[in-house]
C-alpha cells in the first residue's frame, strides 16, 4: 500500500500522508498514511471491499476523544463529511441521523421536532458514529438509552443494519467490530415541548462551559469512572490537579481533562496520563482506565 495505484478507485477524496493534528482537539500527533473521505456509503463499501484485508482501517469523527501518536497512523483513516451529516425525522419521536452528524446537530434537530430525551447529546463533543461506537454519554444518559439501530460498513465492505441489542453495550464500550464504520443511526426519544427541550439543552451547555475546559486544546474526559468513584475526584485526591509534563497539563478546572498548553507532543500528553494513573494507583489502589483512544505509532 505504497502508492495510490495499488488502492481501489474512489469517488470521494483520498489523501496520502494527511496531517491529523488539525483534525483532533489536542492539535498534536502525526499523519494518516491515507485519509479517505467517501462520497457516500456505496463509495466507502466498495473501497473497503477492494482494499487489502491486511490494511488497518479506523474512523475519525470530530477527534474530541483521541490522542493521535506522533508517529502517525498506518493504513486508512475514514472521515465522514457533509454527506453523512444529514438528519431526518422517522416519526413523531424518532430521528434518522448520518454517522457524521454532531451531537449538537442531533439534539437541536430533536428540539425543533418536539422530541425530548436527546438533550444530553448536546454535551457530547462528537459525531453519531463515535458515540454509537463507544456508548457515549453525559449527565446520566447514554446512547444505549436512545438507540434503535445503526447502519455499519464492515471492514470487509459489507453493509449491515445492527439493532440496538447487537451492540451489547456496557460503560463506554460496544461490540462493534474492528475497522467497522458507523454511517448512520436511528434514535428514539419522546414527545416534548421545544421550549422545555431547548432550556434543558441550554442547561447542559452551561454546565459544560462552567465545569470543563472546552475552549482549550483537550481531548474530553481522559479516564473512565471506576465503579463507585469519579475519576476526577481520585485524580484530585492524588494531588494531580495542575500537574505538568512537557507541554501537557492536568486541567485545574476539571482534572479528568488533559491539556495541550501549546507545544505538547502526543507523547507528552500520553505520558502525563500514565503518570496520573500511576499516582492514583499508588495513593488509592484504584486503577484508572483510559477513556480517550490512543491510536497510531509512538
Amino acid at each position: 500500500m505504497s502508492d495510490v495505484e495499488t488502492l481501489p478507485k474512489v469517488r470521494g477524496k483520498l489523501t496520502a500522508d494527511a496531517p491529523l493534528a488539525p483534525l483532533v482537539w489536542f492539535k498534536s500527533g502525526g499523519s494518516a498514511q491515507w485519509l479517505f473521505e467517501p462520497a457516500d456509503t456505496d463509495d466507502l463499501a466498495e473501497f473497503l471491499a477492494g482494499l487489502d484485508p491486511e490494511v488497518p482501517v479506523m474512523a475519525l469523527g470530530l477527534g474530541s476523544n483521541m490522542i493521535v501518536r506522533d508517529g502517525g497512523v498506518p493504513g486508512v483513516v475514514v472521515r465522514l463529511g457533509k454527506t453523512f451529516a444529514k438528519i431526518a425525522p422517522l416519526d413523531d419521536t424518532s430521528l434518522q441521523c448520518g454517522g457524521g452528524a454532531s451531537g449538537i446537530l442531533v439534539s437541536s434537530t430533536a428540539r425543533d421536532a418536539g422530541i425530548g430525551g436527546l438533550e444530553f447529546l448536546r454535551g457530547i463533543p462528537g459525531t453519531v458514529g463515535g458515540f454509537v461506537r463507544m456508548n457515549g454519554g453525559a449527565y446520566g444518559r447514554e446512547v444505549k438509552d436512545i438507540l434503535i439501530a445503526a447502519t455499519l460498513v464492515l471492514r470487509s465492505g459489507a453493509v449491515e443494519e445492527w439493532p440496538f441489542k447487537q451492540f451489547a453495550y456496557s460503560y463506554r464500550h460496544s461490540e462493534l467490530p474492528e475497522g467497522a464504520v458507523v454511517v448512520g443511526a436511528s434514535f428514539r426519544g419522546h414527545p416534548g415541548d421545544p421550549a422545555k427541550i431547548g432550556a434543558e439543552m441550554d442547561r447542559v451547555a452551561a454546565a459544560r462551559e462552567e465545569t470543563q475546559p472546552i475552549r482549550s486544546r483537550t481531548g474530553g474526559s481522559t479516564f473512565k469512572n471506576p465503579p463507585g468513584h469519579k475519576a476526577w475526584a481520585l485524580i484530585d485526591a492524588a494531588g494531580c490537579r495542575g500537574m505538568i509534563l512537557g507541554g501537557a497539563q492536568v486541567s485545574e478546572k476539571h482534572c479528568n481533562f488533559l491539556l495541550n498548553l501549546g507545544s505538547a507532543t502526543s507523547a507528552d500528553i500520553e505520558a502525563l496520563g500514565e503518570a496520573v494513573r500511576r499516582r492514583v494507583r499508588s495513593k488509592t489502589n484504584i486503577a484508572l482506565e483510559w477513556e480517550i483512544q490512543r491510536i497510531g505509532v509512538e
